[in-house]
């Protein structure tokens, strides 16, 4: 049975021409075109730029941009965090639409709130995005409308502005996490001295809470101009021409409120000496280092200018395999270490290094970090690194080249808005293809080497360190700084040694195996998991995946086998679950062979651990432990966990002394056996290769895997152990308090499900469908109405049983969201009476029509993506009713699916709202809420505020008094 439309042979051919496109003469000097490529690009006579490009990629769709070139710099002292405000009401109301129409609108055509619209405001720009369906007549310009509403209509009315003002609140403590103050007292260490400090986009509290309607309007009409926008449409057109003047028909009657003024630019002053902070976080995920230095962002007008950005991406992919080669070392001094450049304001560029490393271990890994950039300037870096770094940027043209004809179109947008913000030339990938397929080969190790000058310490560097707990100070930091410096002016540094590193990856060709069965459909799994094992093993073996994964599951330790896949797309994991062992894959069509010959090598491979191995697995897990137990969402998670599942060893979480108790060699031995028994695995391969090449290699490296002379982990599905589960019967509230930094508040509430046997099929699309309408209703209650949330999620889980052919499926659906901690327990009642509301009283049609078009337009572009078919196919196998012709289950699946679809109304969806969650809703369920621990003085404070403590106390002073005053005349006497 064929799955999947065959490609004929022309299309393949197309597909592997890379290798026969032809060079380019190079002139360095060319400027390189400012018409952006492959797009119907002009200008209104408002001032409005306008991009149209035609692309299939995903079919009858089209994703929508505008472009505004206004961001938080441009604000005033009393306008911080306007710009994020004027995105929010955007949405809210218009002249146009109004109490979020816009949203009820974009919903009603299939595009989800925050999947599909989409909008972000930076410190120098604002782009708000939509992703919508074209296949109905009057779609697309309604969509076009929407954004043209935007450009000059969004309304700023008190109402309106007070009902956005907790949804941004929630925005703004949301971001108010470990990372968001990490990332806040970089910014602000790198920025000082610019207007860009002082201008985070996301604002002032004080602003957001109490910035009246005419500040924010001021703004708008101020900054919003036309001449300042551009919109981008790239989708499944069928002609540019008619799009165009879509766009001039919804633009072009549009006038701004105000003179064009020319937008500003803020300028970030440059400096010699390091700027260094300690930053000490106490919900850190752990120790890190950040290097930055800034320089003035390069212009990228000529094909030199192009040469000079492939030098430095170059240079990124060869340090970064030196930092991960060190990072796999004995006794590492960082578990990982990266570095990158990025565009980081219009005027900056930012050269970044990061790393993480254990606690009291950043001087090491700063020391490290230093040592190494200054090794590349002292000795440059070695022709195998180069011919490394070469290979790997070859290969990913090649697959970009290759894979030319299923560019989505949301990739494109993204091109025609750094064309317009940026200035960034649009010049098609088939020219980028030949251009670095001519340039490439030619470019040196001592050009690659030299981008190391831009990481000195004297270029505008910024260093920042963070520990949970203060262990490193500046002076400290500064020293490592001189330390290395001076090693590098004294030639005190020894060149890079290099690793032996194996030509192939399979030294020995297996014998092919035969087919027993034609269907062989890159995830490969078996059943049989981690609840076969005794609670005295569970810790042991399910560390499996970590510790083998260090010692390298491939037959070649991870660093080594970094360099013999370079130049090749082919990446292969493993995971060991509570039912199943899965290996799964991706790769490229040319690099096939490379990933059979990975699975082929995971199976021949028996991992043995060392001592070294040893101790950095359980160095890295136990950092790992100690920064979830400093993470309060983590803690949040954990409670959730344990109170809906059980307190059994599976859903506990790991401990430091667990971990203690880990025999790395029975991980090992364990996971040996996972991957062991080829007889035991299903594999499914989804994607365009051509069956007469595939074929010979499936039957080479998966066919010709050794089966073991005895059977290894063998297991009837119907036989397996099943997990502890059990939900509580009752209804429980809890809060779990813990310390943080600044007040935070998360909330989960959760309903037990359970799927009857003989519905089940029917019931599975059911609760798709239901999951959808309750997060709709639920964000319009407490966001739309009430204004108090950002966002709300609606989640399903149904492992609460093994995955047998016979039984009920058991599991709960869940409601997720953030808020004020003060008004937490009263959202939690709002959003049981939406949905007890729903259950007794049903949604409304279009409540119905809205959730059927956004699960409709889901499944049409998942049938255009490699990824929705492998799930499709794995979950066609592992499905119940698979009786051995996966054809059936699609069969099955698909008349399911099809009978919920026509039999959705709103009495069929009330009823299956009752059947498939307590009824009522309020009768049964699981909230946690996370809370901010109040501290001791918070807490005494309370305590002192009580009339009947402070009388107690004044008793109790003078008693005390009372006894000291005896006591002094007794000792006087």
């Amino acid at each position: 049975m064929d799955l999947l439309p065959a490609e004929t042979s022309s299309e393949i051919v197309k597909k592997h021409r890379f290798r026969s496109l032809k060079m380019v003469d190079l002139n360095y000097d060319e400027v390189l075109s400012d018409v952006p490529y492959g797009a119907d690009h002009g200008k209104l006579d408002n001032g409005l730029r306008y991009y149209v490009r035609l692309n299939s990629k995903p079919k009858m769709r089209a994703a929508l941009a505008l472009a505004v070139n206004v961001g938080s710099v441009l604000e005033d002292e009393e306008e911080r965090g306007v710009a994020h405000i004027v995105e929010h009401l955007a949405f809210s109301a218009t002249k146009k639409y109004t109490n979020h129409d816009i949203v009820k609108f974009l919903e009603s055509i299939g595009a989800e709130f925050g999947a599909c619209q989409n909008a972000v405001t930076s410190a120098d720009e604002t782009v708000y995005e939509l992703f919508v369906p074209i296949d109905k007549p009057g779609l697309l310009s309604q969509a076009i409308s929407v954004l043209a509403e935007f450009s000059s209509e969004i309304r700023v009315s008190a109402e309106d502005l007070d009902k956005e003002r907790g949804a941004v609140m929630e925005e703004y403590r949301a971001n108010r996490n470990a990372n968001g103050r990490m990332q806040e007292a970089h910014w602000l260490l790198m920025m000082e001295g610019s207007k860009y400090a002082e201008r985070l986009p996301i604002g002032l509290e004080k602003v957001i809470r109490t910035v009246s309607p005419e500040i924010v309007k001021r703004f708008y009409t101020k900054w919003y101009h036309l001449q300042n926008m551009a919109i981008i449409a790239v989708g499944d057109f069928s002609d540019t021409k008619s799009v165009v003047e879509l766009i001039k028909t919804h633009f072009g009657s549009k006038v701004s409120a105000t003179d064009y003024l020319e937008t500003p630019r803020f300028l970030v002053p440059s400096h010699e000496e390091p700027r260094i902070s300690c930053f000490v976080e106490s919900e850190a995920a752990g120790s890190v280092v950040m290097i930055s230095c800034k320089s003035p962002v390069d212009e990228l007008r000529t094909v030199k200018d192009y040469r000079n950005l492939l030098v430095e991406a170059m240079f990124y992919h060869a340090m970064n395999q030196r930092f991960f080669k060190i990072s796999r070392k004995k006794d590492p001094p960082y578990f990982s270490c990266s570095v990158a450049a990025d565009v980081v304001v219009q005027p900056i560029k930012a050269y970044i290094m990061t790393s993480s490393c254990k606690e009291k271990g950043i001087l090491n890994a700063l020391e490290s970090m230093l040592t190494e950039i200054a090794r590349v300037r002292l000795h440059g870096f070695s022709e195998r690194e180069t011919s490394v770094a070469r290979a790997l940027m070859m290969s990913e043209i090649e697959s970009a080249y290759l894979e030319r004809d299923q560019v989505q179109s949301t990739s494109l947008r993204e091109e025609y808005l750094h064309h317009f913000l940026r200035n960034e030339p649009v010049v098609g990938i088939e020219y980028e293809a030949q251009l670095q397929k001519t340039i490439l080969p030619h470019i040196s190790a001592s050009e690659v080497s030299k981008y190391s000058e831009n990481f000195r310490t004297t270029r505008s560097c910024v260093i920042k360190a963070i520990e949970p707990r203060a262990v490193a100070t500046v002076d400290d930091l500064k020293a490592a700084v001189l330390k290395i410096n001076s090693f590098e002016e004294d030639g005190n540094i020894s060149p890079w040694d290099e690793d032996h590193i194996p030509e192939e990856i399979v030294t020995l060709k297996p014998n092919p195996g035969y087919v027993l069965l034609e269907q062989v459909l890159f995830t490969g799994y078996a059943y049989g998991g981690l609840s076969e094992l005794p609670e005295s093993e569970y810790i042991s073996c399910s560390m499996g995946s970590t510790v083998a994964g260090e010692i390298g599951v491939f037959g070649y330790r991870p660093s080594v086998l970094l360099d013999m896949l370079a130049g090749k797309r082919a990446e292969i994991g493993t995971k060991l679950g509570a039912y199943m062992r899965t290996f799964y894959g991706d790769c490229s069509p040319s690099d096939l062979e490379t990933a059979l010959q990975l699975v082929y090598q995971l199976f021949a491979t028996v991992v043995v651990p060392g001592e070294e191995d040893i101790k950095i697995v359980m160095q890295m897990s136990e950092e790992s432990i100690n920064a979830q137990e400093r993470d309060p969402y983590t803690v949040f998670a954990n409670r959730v966990r344990e109170l809906n599942y059980g307190n059994s060893y599976f859903f506990r979480p790991t401990r430091i002394s667990d971990l203690r108790k880990v025999d790395p060699f029975k991980a090992c031995e364990y996971y040996n056996k996972c991957f062991k028994d080829p007889s035991t695995f299903t594999v499914v391969i989804v994607g365009n290769i051509d069956p007469a090449i595939a074929r010979p290699l499936i039957l080479q490296y998966l066919g010709g895997i050794p089966r073991p002379s005895e059977p290894i982990l063998q297991y009837n599905r119907d036989d397996l152990k099943g997990l502890p589960f059990t939900f509580p019967t009752t209804i429980i509230r809890e809060v779990v308090r813990s310390p943080m930094v600044e007040a935070q508040c998360s909330v989960q509430l959760c309903f037990p499900v359970e799927l009857k046997n003989e519905k089940m099929m029917e019931d599975i699309h059911f609760i798709g469908f239901l999951s959808k309408l309750l997060e709709a209703k639920i964000i319009q209650v407490l966001r739309f109405k009430h204004g108090q949330i950002y966002s709300a999620g609606v989640s399903v889980f149904l492992g609460g049983n093994k995955p047998s052919r016979v039984g009920n499926a058991r599991g709960d659906i869940s409601v997720n969201f953030s808020c004020d901690p003060g008004v937490a327990l009263a959202l939690v009642d709002l959003a049981l009476d939406e949905i007890l509301r729903l259950q007794e009283e049903g949604p409304s049609d279009a409540d119905i029509s809205t959730v059927l078009e956004i699960e409709q337009r889901a499944h049409e572009n998942g049938l255009q993506e490699n990824y929705w078919w492998l799930d499709r196919i794995l979950l066609g196998y592992q499905s119940r009713i698979y009786s051995g012709d996966v054809g059936t289950s699609f069969a099955v699946q698909d008349d399911s699916r099809s009978d919920v679809r026509k039999t959705l109304t709103p009495v069929t969806a009330q009823l299956a709202l009752q059947r498939i969650i307590p009824f009522p809703c309020k009768r049964q369920y699981t909230v946690v809420i996370l809370m901010p621990q109040a501290s001791r003085l918070r807490m005494l404070k309370s305590i002192v505020a009580d009339p009947k403590v402070q009388a107690g106390f004044a008793g109790l002073i003078i008693l005390g008094f009372c006894v000291w005053r005896y006591s002094r005349n007794s000792s006087k006497s």
